[in-house]
């Protein structure tokens, strides 16, 4: 009986131990890392969506989480040198803010999840093998890019009803523009609209390609690029929209940057959404078993002041459909 005795006591003060070293034992708090080629300004903005969007599911930063974000400042060069600094953190999750600072991730790590808040075309960038089945590392957003470019020109005709030439700035060297091309040259040929495409392989040949927009008698300007999207650049597009008297449709940021029109995703919502992969991941989730997301929601946003500025007139038809309109 003694011996029993003996024995329980002895279970019973291991058992003890153990529990607490258990107990003292730092629960390790995943860490995030946040990749983008965006200005300090932009990307703060940005992250702070991110950021609520963790909030809404229950982290804390610094409690729960800890974000490790890194910002190219508009310096693309830079990107690879900050996904391999991420990759030797051990980060959980790498979160990338655009298609350039993804590439960067995918090259830098094959193992560590990849979220897209936001990409153009990740099949055709070649981030994912298909949307329900992205197969690798990789998942996150869609913005739908080639889709909503024959959209933008519809509203573009609608705006201006007898548009007959549009000239369209795309970068050739960009994976997903040929497809983006295509949407928008069956969407011409259904509004008879003659396209005048301008390869704009940097933002050094923006005003050239303004120039040639002009020569060639176009009446409207459609972008496609991601390449032009800085924030020094959407002002100075603006400022040449301005000086050609051209309608120039985008994105948001151009519009807010002082341009005409744009429609597209809201990327704040999107900036969000990726906490919800984020969210996933850390419970257990694979990227190639979620699905990458596409948008369901879009925004229409006309600026009057840049309407004034170049003399066009919005048709009432189309300004009502705005979701936005800068007065």
């Amino acid at each position: 009986m003694k011996k029993k005795i003996l024995v329980w006591l002895v279970l019973t003060f291991f058992v003890a131990n153990v529990c607490v070293a258990q107990a003292q034992q730092p629960t390790k708090i995943p860490r995030i890392g946040w990749l983008t080629g965006t200005s300090p300004s932009t990307n703060s903005a940005r992250i702070e969506r991110f950021r609520q969007g963790l909030r809404d599911l229950g982290y804390v930063e610094g409690k729960n989480i800890i974000i490790e974000a890194r910002s190219a400042e508009e310096k693309l060069d830079r990107l690879p040198a900050l996904a391999a600094e991420l990759v030797r953190l051990k980060v959980d999750v790498i979160v990338t803010g655009g298609g350039t600072s993804t590439r960067a991730a995918k090259e830098a790590t094959s193992t560590i999840p990849i979220v897209m808040t936001q990409d153009s075309d990740p099949v055709a960038n070649g981030f994912v093998a298909s949307l329900a089945r992205p197969g690798g590392n990789i998942t996150g957003l869609s913005t739908l890019a080639p889709e909503l470019s024959g959209k933008r020109l519809e509203l573009l005709k609608e705006t201006i009803p007898k548009l007959s030439r549009v000239a369209v700035l795309g970068t050739s060297t960009q994976p997903g523009n040929a497809q983006t091309l295509r949407e928008v040259e069956l969407a011409a040929k259904a509004l008879k609209v003659k396209l005048q495409y301008l390869d704009v392989l940097s933002p050094k040949d923006i005003e050239t390609a303004f120039r040639a927009a002009g020569k060639g008698r176009a009446e409207a300007v459609l972008i496609l690029s991601p390449v032009l999207g800085s924030s020094s650049e959407r002002p100075q597009i603006a400022e040449l929209a301005v000086k050609s008297r051209l309608p120039v449709i985008w994105t948001r940021e151009y519009v807010e940057a002082g341009g005409l029109m744009s429609y597209g995703v809201n990327i704040a919502d999107l900036d969000r959404r990726a906490a919800v992969y984020v969210d996933k991941i850390l419970k257990g989730r694979t990227p190639q078993d979620l699905p990458v997301e596409q948008p369901m929601r879009f925004e229409f946003i006309i600026n009057l002041k840049a309407a004034k500025a170049i003399g066009l007139t919005i048709p009432p038809n189309v300004l009502v459909r705005a979701e936005r309109v800068i007065r």
